[in-house]
């Protein structure tokens, strides 16, 4: 069975590409049996939706005269 730390690294791995196979049979063996699992995976697809959504409400913002959607992120 995999362990914690390599199903998280799969749960990031699999927002940006598809996972193999192997990579995947193993994953869902594991988030069946892992709560905890299961809880980052949920809360790594929400960030990802929240901040595809607050990209969008930015880009589209800066095309106005409206305020930014929140506050600006600098480097």
């Amino acid at each position: 069975m995999l362990s914690c730390e390599r199903v998280t690294e799969l749960c990031s791995q699999e927002l940006e590409r598809r996972l193999r196979l192997p990579e995947r049979a193993g994953l869902t063996t594991h988030l069946l049996m892992c709560s905890g699992c299961r809880n980052f995976r949920r809360q790594m697809r929400v960030l990802r939706e929240v901040a595809r959504g607050y990209a969008v409400g930015r880009a589209s913002a800066e095309g106005t005269n409206d305020p930014p959607a929140g506050p600006a992120i600098r480097p």
